[in-house]
């Protein structure tokens, strides 16, 4: 399958240098309109749809996917509460919901690393027959720091009104939020919101059969059996058929390369950790507001598991926003070690080396090499 369209990189800039940022002197303050208002598919997915999924011809389960969710985008059409009328995808009818629904709530998207489930998470958010204030797509950490900003019941309130919640990236390894999370859903579910849901099965686990999705199911507990998993099989896309991630650069070129780029900001890796630990990470897209690229120098091992969490965090939202990383130091792939990829979190360590090592690809054309 295909993504979405490959970043628009900025070019460097010749001529007078611009004032460079630093991403360590921002603390910005996110109310919480904010958040809910920024619950749409991020900029990477705004121009993705079925269409644009192109399935790879020896994994038909991505051709059945595509299948299955056009079907379920087409049954949201009937809005609870206007009325009469057949009944959804769902089981809902027009008007009130029936205290029984029949058939899937929801639907689960099992799959590896970079087979484009969030391509069509996002594909079936614009694909959803209703008013963009209607639908919400955010991952779920976003939705639990949306808890923790509204607290439990305005969020409850806030979203019911909804056709269709997609969470992004649920995550399995820390109880207290799934819990909190699978009785959001319940709530949401009873007031007859559509759900939609991804996570990642690990690269040792692809082939073992619904791994993830056993997972999924059973740390959701009483809402299983709302939810159908479709198994998406494939391979990363994002190193299918690309070169290997450029190696990191040195510390001269990075500066350069961040001093003649307009947008782009410089900060010393050590510095930004520090700095991530002051800021909470439902603002750390706001962080990112306005950047082109995010230019680093000294990348090295991160030190602890907090600070290793708070990082994925930012790599989301670089990865979300589509800046680029420029950095020096080691590279990506050896940020977390031995012990953390084999421990609870690493999926999301995983996947911030994925995401990483895309948006450092997509930095390369910002360095002048002979």
């Amino acid at each position: 399958m295909s993504s979405s369209s490959p970043a628009s990189v900025p070019a460097p800039i010749t001529g007078t240098a611009p004032a460079t940022v630093s991403v360590c002197a921002r603390e910005p303050r996110v109310p919480a309109d904010r958040l809910v208002a920024e619950m749409v598919p991020p900029p990477r997915f705004d121009s993705v749809r079925f269409g644009t999924y192109v399935p790879d011809p020896n994994q038909p389960s991505q051709s059945e996917a595509v299948r299955v969710l056009e079907d379920f985008a087409g049954g949201l059409g009937e809005a609870p509460g206007t009325g009469g009328g057949r009944r959804g995808f769902f089981g809902l009818g027009r008007g009130r919901a029936p205290k029984t629904p029949a058939g899937p709530r929801g639907v689960y998207l099992d799959g590896g690393y970079g087979v484009g489930k969030t391509h069509l998470l996002a594909s079936l958010w614009h694909a959803t027959p209703a008013e963009p204030s209607r639908k919400a797509f955010g991952t779920f950490v976003e939705l639990t720091n949306l808890v923790g900003a509204l607290g439990f019941q305005q969020t409850v309130q806030t979203l019911s009104g909804h056709r269709l919640l997609c969470i992004d990236e649920f995550e399995l390894d820390d109880p207290g939020d799934t819990v909190l999370v699978s009785s959001l859903l319940a709530r949401l579910v009873e007031a007859g919101v559509a759900l939609a849901a991804t996570s990642n099965t690990l690269p040792g686990k692809l082939g073992e059969g619904r791994f993830a999705a056993a997972d999924f199911l059973r740390e959701i507990q009483g809402l299983s059996a709302h939810f159908r998993a479709l198994r998406i099989d494939g391979e990363d896309y994002r190193h299918r058929g690309l070169p290997e991630a450029p190696a990191p650069y040195s510390d001269e070129q990075v500066t350069r390369a961040a001093r003649a780029t307009e947008g782009a900001s410089l900060d010393d890796f050590a510095a930004l950790l520090d700095h991530l630990a002051r800021v909470h990470p439902s603002r750390y897209g706001a962080l990112t507001d306005g950047l082109t690229a995010v230019c680093l120098t000294g990348v090295h091992p991160v030190p602890d598991q907090s600070t290793a969490l708070r990082l994925v965090v930012l790599a989301d939202r670089l990865y979300d926003r589509e800046v680029p990383v420029l950095a020096s130091g080691l590279p990506f792939d050896r940020l977390f070690g031995e012990e953390m990829l084999k421990g609870g979190y690493r999926k999301k360590y995983f996947r911030a080396i994925s995401r990483l090592t895309a948006l450092a690809r997509d930095a390369a054309r910002l360095v002048d090499t002979p």
